[in-house]
């Protein structure tokens, strides 16, 4: 008999790692991946281009008001076998995981409006189950009904650290010191929002991957999969 399809939801501190186990998982298991974070990140680089949020400014009632131009999707890259975002039918992959879009994320996905936006989308796109879905609400408010919850954290000196190598490694010039400022503001901003804090769920797993290898964590969550599929 064929596994029963569950939604499994990975919420978390930004630079967690929870993108790269989500696509080990959902490759894994056969399910689709969906970055949500990506999602936020999108309508950042709108909201940048458009110089609606900058330095000294943010727009907010302006953001509102393009939210209907925005067009978010997601398409297989078929080399990589990786889901990648387009804007507006415009591949941003690469442009959304820059620092300075790093800077704004968090205090666009303040704005409710946003967020229900996306929520929307992201219920439409788990319907079918056998998704693997990151965020940092999607085990609170996007799937409270998830039967796999995990919560990732680690410390903000672990996070920055492999943040600043991962940007590094794509040629960026920036500092640790800016890069373990800019988590360290993110945790505040995600953690006191009104709109969807981020918080872990009372269901959910809690894994502080601080000292873990990312194999020796990628293992542990398979065997959490496996058994929540099995008693689906």
């Amino acid at each position: 008999m064929e596994d029963k399809k569950i939604i499994i939801a990975i919420d978390g501190h930004s630079s967690t790692g929870k993108s790269t186990v989500a696509k080990q998982l959902a490759k894994a298991l056969g399910y689709i991946y969906i970055d949500t974070g990506a999602m936020y990140r999108a309508i950042t680089l709108y909201a940048m281009r458009k110089a609606i949020i900058g330095p000294l400014h943010f727009e907010k009632e302006k953001l509102e008001e393009v939210l209907p131009e925005i067009n978010i999707r997601f398409e297989v890259n078929l080399k990589t076998g990786i889901a990648e975002v387009l804007l507006n039918e415009e591949n941003v992959e690469r442009e959304i995981r820059t620092l300075e879009v790093s800077k704004y994320v968090s205090k666009i996905a303040t704005i409710s409006s946003v967020r229900k936006k996306l929520v929307e989308q992201q219920n439409e796109m788990g319907k079918d189950k056998g998704v693997v879905m990151d965020g940092r609400d999607i085990g609170t408010v996007v799937f409270p009904n998830a039967e796999l919850k995990l919560f990732m954290t680690a410390t903000a000196k672990d996070r920055a650290e492999r943040r600043y190598i991962e940007l590094k490694e794509r040629g960026e010039d920036v500092s640790y010191e800016d890069v373990l400022k800019n988590v360290v503001n993110r945790d505040h901003i995600d953690s006191t929002r009104k709109d969807s804090p981020l918080r872990k769920a009372s269901d959910a797993i809690k894994i502080d991957n601080s000292n873990l290898t990312l194999q020796d964590q990628f293992e542990q969550i398979v065997v959490l999969a496996k058994n929540a599929i099995k008693n689906a």
